[in-house]
């Protein structure tokens, strides 16, 4: 296996994909090692680094073992400050009925970031449950 093709390890265990076997004695992919990836359906593409990267995320819904399931969400990305973690703010209005008017109110949701995504302060994101 090639050391610069691999996924970079960062981490103390090894990273490795659980559905590919990496002690193959040749490859018969062009690239050279075997990688796991799928379409998960709901009208979302596969992103191109998903399929070509290197990284390994076991959280990631397109490289991972995690199914996209229950409400499909959508926000603004207020932080990005953790590792492979975003904030998504929500913002909505609630009926006061005494008033007969509305009021903006926000929820703050952490959400997993795969590294396939790169995304940044203001972005506007749909994150799945």
């Amino acid at each position: 296996v090639d050391e610069q093709k691999m996924a970079e390890q960062v981490e103390k265990a090894f990273q490795k994909q659980d559905a590919v076997f990496i002690g193959a004695k040749k490859s018969t992919r062009k690239s050279g090692i075997a990688r796991y990836y799928r379409n998960i359906g709901l009208g979302f593409k596969t992103p191109k680094e998903a399929i070509e990267g290197t990284y390994v995320d076991k959280k990631c819904p397109f490289t991972g073992d995690v199914s996209i399931r229950g409400r499909i969400l959508r926000g603004t990305v207020q932080s990005t400050k953790m590792k492979r973690t975003i904030i998504v703010r929500r913002d909505y209005l609630h009926y006061i009925t005494k008033y007969n008017r509305y009021e903006k109110r926000h929820k703050n949701i952490a959400a997993h970031c795969s590294p396939a995504f790169a995304a940044k302060e203001g972005d506007s994101v749909i994150i799945g449950e």
